[in-house]
C-alpha cells in the first residue's frame, strides 16, 4: 500500500510548511490516472496525522480526470482508465491530464 508513504509525504511536506500551527483543512489533487487510490490516502492519513498539528484536519480529495491526446487524429479526450486508446482506434495516445498528486491548499487556524 503506497498510500502510507503517500500520506505521509504530503504530512511531512504540509509540517515542514505550517510547524506548529494547527491545520483545519487539506486538499489535495489526486488524478483518476495517478494510481492513488482516494479511499486508502483518506484512511492512511488517519493514521499519519495523529500526534501532529493535522490531527483533526479535514481532508477533501478532487479527483481531476484522466485527458488523452491523440497523436494520429488529433482529438483530445477523457480517460476514467489507464488504457491508452482513443476512440478513432489509435493507441497513439498521450497523457495530458489526470496525473496529479498534489497538495492544492491548507487552511491553519
Amino acid at each position: 500500500m503506497h498510500e502510507l508513504a503517500i500520506s505521509q509525504s504530503v504530512v511531512d511536506a504540509v509540517l515542514a510548511r505550517t510547524g506548529d500551527a494547527q491545520v483545519t483543512l487539506l486538499r489535495l489533487d489526486v488524478g483518476r490516472l495517478s494510481g492513488v487510490v482516494p479511499d486508502a490516502l483518506r484512511f492512511c492519513f488517519d493514521l499519519v496525522v495523529e500526534g501532529t498539528s493535522l490531527e483533526g484536519a479535514r481532508l477533501l480529495i478532487d479527483e481531476p480526470p484522466g485527458l488523452g491526446h491523440c497523436r494520429d487524429c488529433g482529438a483530445d479526450f477523457g480517460l476514467d482508465v489507464p488504457i491508452l486508446l482513443c476512440p478513432c482506434g489509435s493507441a497513439d495516445v498521450e497523457v495530458t491530464g489526470g496525473r496529479d498528486l498534489l497538495v492544492r491548499s491548507v487552511e491553519v487556524a
